[in-house]
Formats: structure tokens, sequence, C-alpha cells
């Protein structure tokens, strides 16, 4: 059921679109995985950490944690940032040397010539294609922060470096958790196996406050955008895409396809009195998924508001709910619930689960598809809302969008992308960056 996006060829960012068609599965390569690491062995996994910031942080002690419960050793091998502060601050904490410790806009290549067999991408996401392109290219397994790109050019590079990890035997494992739960895995059962019969519709949140701004002086105009990533849609991809991609990925879990179309709304209520970025604060979507189903998708990062983070799919026999406490599914006509949960963190087991397949003690994992169809879904809504078009899964595939900029070699004057805030009704599909190609309006739903 579930359609995939198209992958390209060896094209550069620019002229990728030209003769794009649609990728076909790659076989594997017979032979030992690359960098394989038999169940039992005594040998530490060499950790790599690119992008020191927070998500970084915390998927060390994930790691370390989901380590000490598989009893899969690890050693936290070397740290790399944009900035030395960060890496520094991390390395020196896990006990890593300074000699294995970078910083710099290529801190990714100078982790990966160091030795290790897995890596951690937590950068911002608009580096994610590039530095999963390097690990990739390296012959090392891969743990993928969502979200993996914040354009179609970066998905589709990100598939087809996935399928080139596939026949490698490289593990990849993204930071879609969710899917790593106990009580989320029950749930999918539990709607595979027909419980609440066919679904016809549901709804997805993230509704929370605003995140963290970092100030500063003295600083280039790139070092204040690479800092302040989040408000910035060529790093992060608007937090339709940053954040609330979670809830998008599991509603395509759900119904097991990718939407077809989105008709969406945003805007700035809130960031237009802060005056920086060209994110959005708020998105509402209209998802049509295959057989007329319906998800209606809601966020906003707006303090002193109600919360929201949870999923809900409505089927023709009943409802599952489902949030990070647990789930619960209730058939119509009844006020019984089976509730579910339990089970070891999502953010730990999601990091035993890549040890156990870089092991060969579990399963192999290889979820680059997944994840970047999730993340080209919130990609989709945040152009629909930029816009103010009803657009295609087709059509945003296709349009070439390409936020990223060719070259950013160093922190100097000058080096940052503009900043233009979309608005809707006036702003073009890729017309989102003084980089971008633009297109009539008039090819909506294309």
């Amino acid at each position: 059921m579930s359609q995939s996006i198209i992958t390209l060829g060896g094209a550069s960012r620019r002229s990728f679109i030209a003769n794009c068609a649609a990728a076909a599965s790659l076989p594997l390569l017979s032979g030992l995985p690359v960098n394989v690491f038999a169940a039992g062995d005594s040998k530490p996994l060499k950790v790599g950490v690119i992008g020191a910031g927070g998500r970084g942080s915390g998927a060390v002690a994930d790691i370390l944690e989901a380590s000490k419960l598989s009893k899969i050793p690890v050693q936290i091998w070397a740290v790399g940032d944009a900035f030395m502060k960060s890496a520094k601050g991390l390395g020196e904490r896990r006990g890593v040397p300074a000699e294995r410790i970078f910083d710099g806009l290529d801190n990714h290549l100078k982790v990966l010539e160091t030795g290790v067999d897995v890596v951690i991408l937590t950068a911002p996401p608009g580096y994610r294609p590039q530095h999963f392109k390097a690990a990739v290219e390296k012959g090392v397994h891969v743990f993928a922060e969502k979200a993996v790109a914040v354009d179609p050019f970066g998905v589709a590079q990100f598939i087809k470096d996935g399928e080139i990890a596939a026949q490698k035997k490289l593990s990849v494992v993204a930071g879609t958790q969710r899917r790593h739960q106990k009580h989320y895995v029950e749930a999918i059962k539990r709607i595979r196996d027909g419980e609440i019969g066919e679904i016809v519709s549901g709804q997805v949140y993230w509704m929370g406050g605003e995140l963290w701004h970092r100030g500063g002086t003295d600083i280039t105009d790139l070092q204040y955008q690479l800092r302040n990533w989040l408000y910035f849609t060529w790093l992060s991809g608007d937090h339709i895409v940053e954040q609330h991609v979670h809830n998008i990925d599991i509603a395509n879990w759900a119904i097991g396809a990718n939407p077809v179309n989105a008709n969406a709304m945003g805007g700035r209520q809130v960031r237009v009195l802060k005056k920086y970025g060209d994110a959005f604060d708020h998105f509402s979507v209209d998802y049509e998924y295959p057989n007329g189903v319906r998800i209606l998708s809601f966020c906003r990062q707006s303090n002193n508001t109600s919360s929201n983070v949870s999923e809900r799919f409505v089927g023709t026999k009943g409802v599952v709910e489902l949030s990070s406490s647990g789930g619960s599914l209730r058939l119509h006509g009844s006020s019984d619930r089976k509730k579910f949960g339990g089970g070891i963190n999502g953010y730990v087991q999601e990091h035993i689960d890549l040890l156990e397949s870089i092991t060969g003690k579990g399963p192999y994992l290889n979820e680059a598809r997944t994840v970047a169809e999730s993340t080209l879904a919130g990609v989709m809504g945040r152009m629909s809302a930029y816009t103010g078009g009803r657009l295609s899964w087709n059509f945003v595939v296709k349009s070439s969008l390409n936020l990223f900029p060719e070259n950013l070699n160093g922190f100097g004057p000058g080096t940052a992308p503009g900043v233009r805030v979309a608005i809707p009704g006036k702003t073009r599909v890729t017309d989102v960056a003084p980089f971008g190609k633009y297109v009539p309006n008039d090819n909506y739903g294309a």
C-alpha cells in the first residue's frame, strides 16, 4: 500500500531533478556486513557523535544505557560539532581525549576518520543528508536523529544512501523512537490485526510551548543561525518537520502509506513579535491518504497554551489512542478500554535495537526509507502552509525544492543564507530561500 518516493542518481543539488526515476530496491551484497561484530564479542563498539548539543548529549546517554541493558559494550570514541565549546563539553564529560574532539563545518569528516564503528548524527537536520552520505561511504553504522532532511532533494538523497547502506549491510536506526516503544508496537499490531476495522480518519498532535533561543554578540550571521537552528527553515525544516514528524510518522505507520495530498495553514502569531528566524509557530494540515483516509495534523510552539502530544485513529470498529505514557483501544458502542503500556524507554530501546542489529543479536534494521518518507510528509505540510496551496505527494517529490546552500565553508561575514518569511498566497512553492528555484502558483496540485 505504501507509495515510494523518487530517488536520485549522482546528480548535484542543483540538477538532480532533470531525469528522476522511481527507485528500485537494490540487492544486498553477499558476505559479512561492514564493521560486523559477532554477538558476544567483548570489543567495544567505537561510537562517534556528530552534533554535540542537547540531542547529541541525550543520545550519548541513551546509547550508554542501552549498552548496559543489552550487555553490548560501547565506547564514546570521538565527538564533533560546528562549535568547539559544545564538542569539548560533551567530549570531556564522556572521557574523549582532546585529539578526538573536533569543530568546524567539516567536523563530521574528522570524526569519521578516527575509525568509529557507529555514528550518532544529531547536527541540525539540514546537514543530515551529507553527514549520512559520508558515514555510509565510510562503512559506518548509523543512528540518524529525525528529521533526516529539510527538502525533497535531501529526502531523496537520504533514501538513495540508505539503499547503499543496505548493500553494505550497515545498520541504520532513526530517532523515531515510538517505532521501538512497546505500547506503540502493540497498538500497530492490533490495528494490523483488524481490531478497530479499517482506519477512516485520525488526528495527530504536537502542541507545546516555545523552545530555547540563544542570543549572541560578536558572532557572524551564520554562527547565529547555527546556534538557533530551530528557527531557520534551511536548517530545521520548521517545527512541523523537526518535531511534529514524530506524530506524522505514526500516521504513516498506522495507515501503511504516505499521504497523497496536503492542504495546510499556518503562521507566526507569536514569532512575529520575536523578530528572529523564518519558522512558523503553528501549523494545521489536512492530510489525505489512499482510500480517502483523512488525518488532521496539528502542531504549535507557543507558551502558556494547552499541551497535547498524541495520536488518535478511528476505525470502522473502534478507536486507538496513543501518547508517550501508553495506549488504549475502545470499540464503538463500548466504554471498556483495553490499555497497554510498559516496556523500556523508547529513547533507550531504539539504541538497544541498533546495537543488536549491528552485532547480530537482533534482526537487521535499516529505517532510512521510513524516516525519510515521514520527513517528506512533514515537508509537504510545510510547503502547503507556506504557500497556501493544496499540494500532492507527486508534485512535492518532483518540485526540485532545495533549501541547503551549495557552499558553506566557513563562518565569515556574508556566508549565511538570507531570511525570507513565507506569506501564504504570495509565496511560491520554492520561494522560501534566496537560492530557491521559482515555479508558478498554478502548479499547485500538479
